[in-house]
């Protein structure tokens, strides 16, 4: 396993200084999937090499370093295939082609949905099923059919794993290129709004106060839930003095942890009753 993780470690290497180096993002995505498939390929070449593969590092391989990888070959080929096809024409017409694309996307975790909660959730007990070779079963498998011609290194989930991770970072980019359509539409705030009052300084860190955001916007107690994400973003933004950069992909970090998704907000709720409890004695 130790081949294989170097060969993913390099992956990421080499698609960062893509993502640094690179602008274009049709030349981006083509030279990402060329770079991912040829990491694929020396992945399935260490992995036949394996002289003993215990079942807990089976399901490791096929449900965490697998996907991994493979979801990025997904995602530069859709993105490629998005890009590509984007209008060329006004910012609205724009809006409105990645607001399709995003609802397709989000329409395979709607037809995925059982197995979509169980994956979100990290539970384990169906991961024999899921997770390891040669238990194909018509009841359990979605719409992939890898796992059938290539039993020997395909499960029945791997390839949904995958193709979740990598549907997560196209609605991740598709929303961040709506932003920017939409803040060049005339829609930038006044920058000006919060200058007459004393100024305010986040002093932790912004992974926390991206999780402070999505608990407010989910709870809908901002204009009654009808308030976007980016707004209320951009709302902190400003009254705190401070650049919250890609927040999208922030969230998406803080719903991949494995151990207390609330870790912010727990703390909050820890101190509060704390100072409760010092204001009673």
């Amino acid at each position: 396993m130790k081949t294989i993780k170097k060969i993913v470690k390099e992956l990421d290497t080499n698609l960062d200084f893509l993502e640094t180096e690179i602008e274009n993002v049709l030349r981006q995505s083509e030279e990402g999937s060329q770079i991912t498939h040829k990491a694929i390929e020396q992945i399935r070449e260490s992995f036949f090499k394996l002289k003993s593969l215990s079942t807990n590092d089976e399901i490791y391989f096929f449900k965490v370093l697998k996907p991994y990888v493979f979801s990025k070959l997904i995602y530069y080929v859709k993105l490629f295939n998005i890009e590509s096809k984007r209008p060329r024409s006004s910012n609205k017409t724009q809006i409105k082609y990645f607001n399709k694309q995003i609802n397709r996307l989000q329409n395979y975790f709607n037809d995925n949905l059982e197995f979509y909660h169980y994956y979100r959730r990290g539970a384990t007990f169906l991961d024999h099923q899921y997770f390891l070779r040669g238990k194909a079963n018509i009841r359990l498998f979605p719409d992939t059919f890898s796992f059938f011609t290539d039993n020997k290194f395909a499960t029945s989930h791997d390839t949904t794993v995958a193709t979740i991770l990598a549907y997560d970072m196209l609605i991740i980019y598709l929303k961040r290129e709506t932003d920017k359509l939409e803040n060049n539409n005339g829609m930038e705030t006044n920058v000006n709004a919060f200058q007459q009052y004393p100024k305010l300084f986040w002093t932790g860190n912004k992974t926390d106060l991206i999780e402070l955001i999505y608990a407010l916007q989910s709870s809908g107690t901002i204009n009654s839930g009808t308030s976007e994400i980016k707004d209320i973003a951009l709302m902190c933004e400003q009254v705190f003095n401070i650049s919250l950069g890609d927040f999208y992909r922030t969230f998406l970090e803080i719903r991949s942890r494995k151990i207390n998704q609330t870790k912010f907000i727990d703390k909050l709720r820890e101190s509060l009753l704390q100072k409760m409890d010092e204001l009673d004695e």
